[in-house]
């Protein structure tokens, strides 16, 4: 079943904003417009979710399709992240991203990668730690783009990210002996 993309005036605006930022062909100048966007629709309130967006799930973060570009240049999710919830070490498919956080707060932990002590153990190293708050905003470029994302407050943080196109897959990589080891996730989205 396919999942509904939203049509509301307040997402419609987001998108046609988006569409003038993929002007650029440059992935970082494609990033930085996208970057600014979202943070001027959150900081405005140009950008309003429902609650059914903001809902979050028990199991785990939610990953809502807001909107998917016709052209494949884009795609726009909104995700719920409950109080605790979190990604392992992951990268994006090779795929840039803004990710900006539209309430609460979310913590996020970049990553730099090693040389892998062989071709089952990969090297991480903890680079940088931020805590974001509504209207701030980062970006991914590959390959600069392995981290963590973790709601550490005790109410709900919802988050908004544009991929440079739909991310159906990633690896994530789980702590083992003598680094971390690559998994295959499929991606799927909250209902």
């Amino acid at each position: 079943m396919a999942t509904p993309i939203r049509t509301d005036s307040k997402v419609a605006q987001l998108v046609s904003l988006l569409d003038e930022a993929m002007i650029h062909e440059e992935k970082s100048a494609r990033c930085l417009a996208v970057k600014a966007v979202l943070e001027e629709v959150v900081r405005t309130g140009r950008c309003v979710l429902d609650a059914h967006d903001m809902t979050p799930t028990p199991d785990r973060y939610a990953r809502r399709l807001l909107h998917r570009d016709p052209a494949g240049r884009y795609s726009v999710l909104a995700m719920v992240w409950g109080p605790g919830q979190g990604t392992p070490l992951h990268d994006h498919a090779s795929m840039w991203c803004v990710e900006c956080v539209y309430k609460g707060r979310i913590k996020v932990v970049s990553y730099s990668q090693g040389a892998s002590p062989s071709p089952e153990v990969h090297a991480f190293a903890p680079e940088q730690t931020i805590y974001a708050g509504p209207g701030e905003a980062g970006a991914l470029i590959p390959p600069f783009d392995y981290h963590t994302l973790e709601n550490m407050e005790s109410e709900p943080t919802v988050t908004l990210h544009v991929y440079g196109g739909e991310m159906t897959w990633c690896h994530a990589f789980i702590p083992s002996e003598g680094g971390y080891r690559r998994e295959l996730r499929q991606l799927g989205y909250t209902e």
